[in-house]
Parts: structure tokens; C-alpha cells; sequence
């Protein structure tokens, strides 16, 4: 089982819409998938139809209940649920080896598993450091702006910390340019921007950026995937295009 954690601290990167693809993507290609959804804005968990007010995930963090209670199957596939009070965890997660919690918690799963894909909240909390220790590789969607190269900045310092003190072998795939548009100046020039700063994190900018489409948000009103609800559409062959250049990277 490898454990994919889609990371930034910035907020309107595409985070949940690259959750939700990449899992997408890898169950069309027969891989076994589990979401677990860890933004208080339970967006993720809304747009594959999972009920929010049950069990959830901060039950299985704040160990009340066991990760498989949580589980929920939905249109697009088995959904660890967020819920709204995930906004105080870091005022609930407090005691010693809080940030082993989602690690320890994915040890009775992962058999069952081929991928499971974290989306993660804007911030560099409890359970981002949480996702970073439980995960093997690391995702970073970032839009073509200063403010996500900032961002990413922070995001690099926070990695460090997380290797040297509780996960050493975590691993960058790549950097994924999202909301891109080829005919933008400035998305052009930042990219080589993007290219430096992921030199310096010993990593890569995917190839495969992802234009904005239209479609990514008719589907996640629909509750469909993107290569469900749009096949054909320049957002799924995106997607696509990054997921098999994801696959390359973490063989």
C-alpha cells in the first residue's frame, strides 16, 4: 500500500479536485483506492457523496472509533469522511505521538489497499504533520502565482521538519501546476520559477500541467469523476496525462 498525501498550505490550488482524479485515475487502471478526506470543508467528501455527520475521521484520530468504522462506500469509491469539527483539532490532538495517529491508523488497512490518497486543509497543522508522517509520497498542486510560490516556500520548511523528527522517508513526486493556461505570460514565466524551487526541494515539476476547465466542477456536482463525467474533456486528458507520469515517478 503507498499512501499519497496532496499537500499545500495555500488554499484554492486544486487539492481536493487532484484527490479526487488521482484516485479516479487509479481505480480505472484496476487499483484498489481509499480517500480519507481531512479539511473541515469536507469538500472531498461531499463530492463523492459521503455522509459527513456519522462516524468520520476525527473519531478514528481522536482513537474513539477503529479507521474501519469510518469507511463509507460511495459512487467513487470507499471515503474516510471529514466533518466540520476537524477545524479544532489542533486543540483536541494534543497528547504524546499525536502525530503517529493517521500512520498507526492505517496499519489495519493495508492489505486491503493498493493507494490511499489524503487531502489535505490549508494549513500546516496537526493534520497536515499527521498526513505527511503516514504518507510515502508527497503532491504538491500549486497554481502559476506568487502567492503559491510563498506558499510552497513555508510548505518546503515544514517537509524538512517532518522528515528529520518523524517520517525520514517521505518523498516528494512532484509539483503539479493546476488552473494553468499556456497562452498567460506570467503562468509561463513562473514555471521556471517552479522548476528552481523544485531543485531546491529535490524534486520535479510534472510535465503535465492541468488547464482550467469547466468540467472538473460540473462533476463534482454530479458526484461523478472527471473521466466519468467527462472523458473527452482537456481536464480528464490532464489528469490522465499526470497520473501516468505520477506512476512513472514512484516506481
Amino acid at each position: 500500500m503507498k499512501v499519497i498525501c496532496v499537500i499545500n498550505k495555500k488554499g484554492g490550488v486544486a487539492k481536493t479536485t487532484t484527490s479526487l482524479a488521482l484516485g479516479a485515475g487509479l481505480r480505472e487502471k484496476g487499483y484498489s483506492v481509499l480517500f480519507i478526506d481531512m479539511d473541515s470543508q469536507c469538500n472531498l467528501s461531499m463530492c463523492a457523496g459521503a455522509d459527513t455527520e456519522g462516524k468520520s475521521l476525527l473519531g478514528v484520530l481522536t482513537e474513539q472509533i477503529k479507521i474501519d468504522e469510518a469507511i463509507q462506500k460511495t459512487s467513487m469509491g470507499d471515503v474516510v469522511p471529514a466533518e466540520l469539527a476537524l477545524a479544532g483539532a489542533d486543540s483536541v490532538i494534543t497528547e504524546t505521538g499525536k502525530e503517529y495517529r493517521m500512520k498507526e491508523a492505517l496499519a489495519s488497512v493495508k492489505k486491503r489497499y493498493d493507494f490511499v490518497i489524503i487531502d489535505t486543509p490549508p494549513s500546516l497543522g496537526v493534520l497536515a504533520i499527521n498526513a505527511m508522517t503516514a504518507a510515502d509520497w508527497l503532491i504538491i498542486p500549486v497554481q502559476a502565482d506568487m502567492f503559491s510560490r510563498d506558499g510552497l516556500l513555508q510548505l518546503d520548511r515544514a517537509i524538512r521538519k517532518d522528515r528529520q523528527y518523524c517520517n525520514p522517508s517521505l518523498k516528494i513526486a512532484g509539483i503539479l501546476l493546476t488552473r494553468y493556461s499556456e497562452r498567460n505570460v506570467l503562468s509561463r514565466n513562473l514555471k521556471e520559477v517552479f522548476d528552481e524551487l523544485a531543485e531546491q526541494m529535490g524534486t520535479l515539476v510534472f510535465k503535465s500541467a492541468i488547464r482550467e476547465a469547466i468540467a472538473v466542477k460540473e462533476a463534482q456536482v454530479m458526484h461523478k469523476s472527471i473521466f466519468e463525467y467527462a472523458p473527452k474533456s482537456k481536464s480528464a486528458d490532464d489528469y490522465m496525462n499526470f497520473i501516468e507520469e505520477f506512476l512513472e515517478v514512484i516506481k
